[in-house]
């Protein structure tokens, strides 16, 4: 029953980040850079969870200097460095190849794991995780679309897919070293808003989100909904389930966020390809956890 609250919690991760696109289109009508849209993500995550582990656990802010490298990690490479990377992608290609790039996060974890955590590489992680970067590949339209990109688009893609596997590396580390996953997710959003600060112009974003008390709630739901809590969730799955399975599930976040365009802002999904990619996806989160049972020796 762990097991599977794990998966439902990694599972809840993805769809939540999935949504970010109904949020960031609306700060971009406001005219807001993506950056400073991450900004202003990160930095008032990184407020809001704060403001919680002092009033419900403030034991959960004390670490250990020697296990500082684990945060840094996870804040500044794995959520700042990741971010750059990922909306440098975009800008040089399309938003489409930056998410599949992306989301070769999962091979990467697979990689790193095999060889820091001593993972075994089974048959069915290596045809979910085929799987799942085919149908992210069929649902973005990078497969069965016309998809240029650039040398440089397609190093900073790579780039954002290598920090984003590094969370789940990193995160690891952190919890073999005993910490709870409300700390490391605190010290995650810390360095990340130092990061993510240093790299724009803050000043508009103060001003669009102190306008009115409507600007500032949507904020709020915003710094919620797509990093306190699917940041929580994925770090509380991976205390049960290994990295390179959690990574694989996650990847029902760009179907996620292809469904959202689809549904609220009338982005069309491809046929057939987009809705096979779908399936793909949803079909590894599903072999992924399945058990396959030994045969018993007569």
């Amino acid at each position: 029953m762990k097991k599977k609250l794990a998966v439902l919690s990694v599972l809840s991760a993805g769809v939540l980040w999935g949504c970010i696109g109904f949020f960031v289109r609306r700060y971009e009508a406001l005219g807001l850079s993506s950056m400073q849209t991450a900004a202003l993500r990160i930095a008032l995550s990184a407020i809001l969870f704060t403001l919680f582990i002092l009033i419900c656990k403030p034991r959960l802010f004390k670490i250990r200097l020697r296990d500082l490298w684990c945060f840094l990690g996870t804040g500044v490479v794995s959520v700042g460095v990741f971010t750059f990377c990922y909306f440098k992608s975009i800008e040089l290609s399309s938003l489409s190849v930056a998410a599949v790039l992306l989301y070769t996060a999962p091979a990467f974890v697979m990689l790193f794991s095999l060889i820091l955590f001593k993972e075994k590489m089974t048959v069915m992680k290596g045809v979910s995780l085929v799987l799942a970067v085919l149908g992210c590949a069929m649902t973005t339209g990078v497969i069965g679309g016309d998809i240029n990109v650039t040398l440089a688009g397609l190093l900073y893609g790579l780039g954002s897919g290598v920090c984003y596997a590094l969370y789940s590396i990193f995160s690891r580390f952190a919890l073999k070293r005993g910490y709870q996953p409300f700390t490391i997710t605190l010290y995650t959003f810390l360095f990340a808003a130092v990061f993510s600060i240093a790299m724009c112009d803050v000043r508009p974003v103060v001003g669009v989100i102190t306008a009115d008390i409507a600007s500032f709630g949507f904020a709020v739901l915003f710094a919620l909904i797509s990093c306190v809590l699917p940041y929580v969730f994925y770090t509380l799955g991976l205390k049960r389930i290994s990295s390179s399975t959690a990574s694989i599930i996650a990847t029902v976040e760009p179907v996620v966020a292809t469904i959202v365009g689809a549904w609220y802002f009338g982005e069309a999904i491809g046929v057939p390809f987009g809705y096979i990619g779908v399936a793909l996806v949803f079909l590894s989160v599903v072999l992924i956890n399945v058990k396959i049972p030994k045969r018993k020796n007569k």
